[in-house]
């Protein structure tokens, strides 16, 4: 009689094989919070100085590697992307940074109330140290967008 107990308790039992899927909406849940977390950010951190650029119609550089940010602010401090260096320490830290490529990109932003000559000593400097791809960064004319 026990046997028979025992046998209709698991016939009364439904056994459901174990769950071969796997459930991916959490997943793509967090992965889309963190794309729109990082779309939102990036921008805000590739450049750390605020200046008032210039406006062109020029296009933009195509490059693989990231380039090198010098900053000059109106008041006339340099800045390396976020470290504000003087002009005689702007090479040997270039070079630091650089371990000394002479091949990589460095963007020029200067602020618009800025003097022509000192936006021109500056990159004198960087190209005399042998930077050769040195280029002026400004905003795109309202006009084209």
């Amino acid at each position: 009689m026990a046997a028979e107990l025992h046998s209709a308790g698991r016939r009364g039992r439904r056994h459901r094989p174990p769950m071969s899927q796997i459930n991916v909406t959490p997943f793509v849940d967090v992965m889309l919070v963190l794309l729109v977390i990082f779309m939102i950010t990036a921008p805000l951190l590739t450049v750390g100085v605020q200046v008032d650029l210039p406006e062109t119609e020029a296009g933009a550089i195509a490059g693989d590697d990231e380039p090198l940010a010098i900053t000059i602010t109106k008041e006339d401090v340099i800045f390396l992307q976020e470290t504000e260096v003087q002009l005689g320490e702007l090479v040997p830290k270039l070079m630091a940074i650089s371990e000394r490529r002479k091949d990589m990109r460095i963007f020029v932003r200067a602020d618009t109330e800025l003097a022509y000559g000192r936006v021109m000593e500056v990159m004198g400097t960087v190209n005399r140290a042998g930077f050769n791809k040195v280029a002026l960064v400004t905003k795109i004319d309202k006009g084209e967008q």
